[in-house]
């Protein structure tokens, strides 16, 4: 695989980050990745400042590669979250949900390089009017919280790639090496990947939450909660009281009332797969056992390599 301006920007050997993602990315599986030569990230949307910064110190001992921490922007610690990266010395930061424009240039003149995840062209410019260093273009195959434009990745990476000159990478749906070759042909340069590594060993997800995703089909995820924050999950009983509340008209509070406390950390960190959230992409249906993060990579690029030779005898 050649090198191009994703792995110059980071310094990792392969186009690969592993999305950050709740409950699930902890120190574990971002140095497994980045060990592995991606882009591991760490997921700050569900921790405290103090979890944040105890996994950022196992972090640095398990690696010495690149890695990064993600960060909702709509955090309600925010503050505290922005000045403790800074504090520990994080040198990559992959921010979402929110403008850009606020932490970027402080970031910057901490040296930390920023890539923000977007869901149209639009917000695309606004990034790259920022000054963000790179910009993730998400379809709404991705698993968790979605655009509202409800855009696949395969519409809307072409159209980001027209819009803005930034080095870009595809997420949504993205869970083979074939893939990453679509995704290099639409004008990709690097891949976030979450759903495959939401169910790897190292994912801190509880067992039953990887044991349940294994079962899933490409038909078995949803988007719903568009009244409150567009969302991609499983269907399972909560899944089902939501829908028909929504078919029923349900506003936002009562959404809330069905999801009740901490849903999400109810499906995805205890395993509770009936009562709680089960945010995962539509790529889910490729899972059929719990790898590490390494064989997944490596299953990654040798698919890469043999679409990219397969290709190269039909021209």
């Amino acid at each position: 695989m050649e090198r191009n301006r994703i792995t110059e920007l980071f310094g990792i050997k392969y186009p690969i980050i592993a999305g950050g993602m709740v409950w699930c990315s902890g120190w574990r599986l971002a140095s497994a990745v980045s060990e592995a030569g991606g882009l591991g990230l760490i997921g700050a949307g569900s921790m405290h400042p103090e979890t944040l910064e105890e996994h950022i110190d196992k972090m640095n001992k398990a690696t010495q590669k690149p890695w990064g921490v993600n960060l909702p922007l709509m955090y309600p610690e925010i503050d505290q979250i922005v000045e403790l990266i800074i504090r520990k010395g994080v040198k990559i930061v992959f921010t979402s949900a929110g403008s850009p424009k606020k932490y970027t240039a402080r970031f910057h003149e901490a040296g930390i390089k920023v890539a923000h995840v977007v869901s149209s062209s639009k917000f695309a410019k606004k990034c790259e009017e920022a000054g963000v260093d790179a910009v993730v273009a998400e379809g709404f195959e991705a698993g968790g919280h979605n655009g509202r434009e409800e855009l696949t990745t395969m519409v809307l990476i072409p159209q980001v790639r027209q819009s803005v000159s930034l080095p870009l990478i595809a997420a949504g749906g993205i869970a083979s090496g074939q893939a990453m070759v679509a995704a290099q042909a639409l004008g990709a340069e690097g891949v976030q990947i979450g759903t495959l590594f939401a169910a790897c060993k190292e994912s801190s997800a509880a067992e039953a939450f990887k044991e349940y995703c294994i079962k899933l089909g490409e038909e078995d995820t949803m988007l719903a909660l568009k009244k409150i924050a567009p969302s991609r999950l499983a269907k399972n009983s909560l899944y089902n009281k939501i829908k028909e509340a929504e078919d029923n008209g349900a506003d936002a509070t009562a959404l809330k009332n069905i999801l009740g406390e901490k849903s999400t950390k109810r499906g995805i960190f205890e395993g509770d797969i009936e009562h709680g959230e089960i945010e995962i992409g539509q790529a889910v249906a490729a899972i059929k056992d719990i790898r590490t993060a390494g064989e997944i990579i490596a299953v990654l690029i040798k698919e890469y390599n043999d679409t990219l030779t397969k290709m190269s005898q039909l021209a």
